[in-house]
This record gives structure tokens, sequence and C-alpha cells, in this order.
């Protein structure tokens, strides 16, 4: 395993997500990898613990977890926003060397079959729920959790530390156009009260 890679537990898993960021979706059928940026995935239930992800119909990586039926969501990090803002801009189909042209490095775990990204914060290995209706009306992909694994400089013990980190750590949230912000400063209800 990776220096600073933990395993988080499955039940802790949606803290991954939980602060709205940008995420990579990375997968693998017996032909071909992928990896592409999505903006709209969330944690769906805590046990068994599930996660959405819209993916257009017009996307590569849609196709290879269809075929598959596995996916991984990562948390990419401000020093990744040149890969990450260009995985999203340039279609797989039309550039089949599209990972190498964006600097993608991948690696897999002991336990799963999925290609993840290096550099990222946190990865969120999924099994796809079937459920063509939501897939084909709505974009709408789910996945159980089969793993979770987040770098320890930055999450630990179920908490994201991002106040102790150097902003090149922060996660990406997208707004549009290729507009980004990176998560901002820790504050508590707690702290309002003083």
């Amino acid at each position: 395993m990776k220096a600073h890679l933990r395993p988080v537990p499955l039940e802790k898993s949606y803290r991954l997500l939980n602060h709205g960021p940008t995420v990579l979706v990375s997968a693998q059928d017996q032909q071909t990898t992928g990896v592409m940026t999505a903006a709209w995935a969330c944690a769906l239930e805590f046990s068994p613990a599930k996660v959405t992800v819209v993916l257009d119909k017009a996307t590569k990586t849609r196709e290879i977890i269809e075929h598959s039926g596995y996916f991984a969501l990562q948390v990419p990090t401000l020093k990744q926003l040149k890969m990450v803002y260009a995985l999203g801009m340039i279609s797989q189909r039309d550039a089949p060397e599209k990972l190498r042209q964006c600097g993608v490095e991948l690696f897999k775990m002991h336990d799963a079959d999925i290609p993840l990204v290096e550099g990222c914060s946190a990865w969120i290995l999924c099994q796809l729920i079937s459920e063509p209706h939501n897939q084909q009306n709505h974009d709408l992909f789910i996945g159980k959790v089969i793993a979770a694994y987040a770098d320890e400089r930055v999450f630990r013990d179920g908490h994201w530390y991002y106040q102790d980190v150097a902003d090149e750590w922060k996660s990406l949230h997208h707004v549009a156009g290729g507009h980004f912000y990176t998560i901002g400063q820790a504050i508590s209800v707690d702290d309002l009260e003083q």
C-alpha cells in the first residue's frame, strides 16, 4: 500500500464526498480504461454505503462502467487542477490517448481491479447498482461502496484536515466554464457562539 494511504471505514466513506467536491470517475473494462471529471456526485446512504454520480450518455467512461459494473470516485486536489479540467474537456471518444495527454497516472489497490488516479486525496471504489431507468432517463448512476481510502495527511479519523495542509491539497469545486473554487476555511457552530 502507498505510504500515506489508509482505509476508511465504509460507514464513514460518505464524509469523503459530503463537502461537495468535483470528482474524477475512473473505470476499466476488458478493452479500455477511462477517467473523466464529474461535478455532480454525492453520498446516498450510510449503511450499506452508497454514492451517486451523474454521467452523460456521450462519455466513454459511462460506457466502460456499464460494461464492467465497477467504478471509482476520487477527490482531486488543487495541484491537479489542469489535469481535472482537461479530463472534463477532452472526450476519450475523440482522443483515445486522452489519459496520456492529460498526464493521468493510475494505480490499483490489492483488493480491487479498478484503476485509481494517483495524487488525489481520497478514493471510493464502487460496484454499480444497475438501475436502467435512472441511468437512461436521468444519467444517474448508483454505486455500492466496496472500499474507501484517503491520504492520511489530509483525511484521518473520519475527518478532513484541510486547515492543516498546504493549499495544493485542497479539494476543487466546479462552478461553470472552467471556474473552480477550493475548499474554504474550517468553521464550526461552536466558533460562532464565542
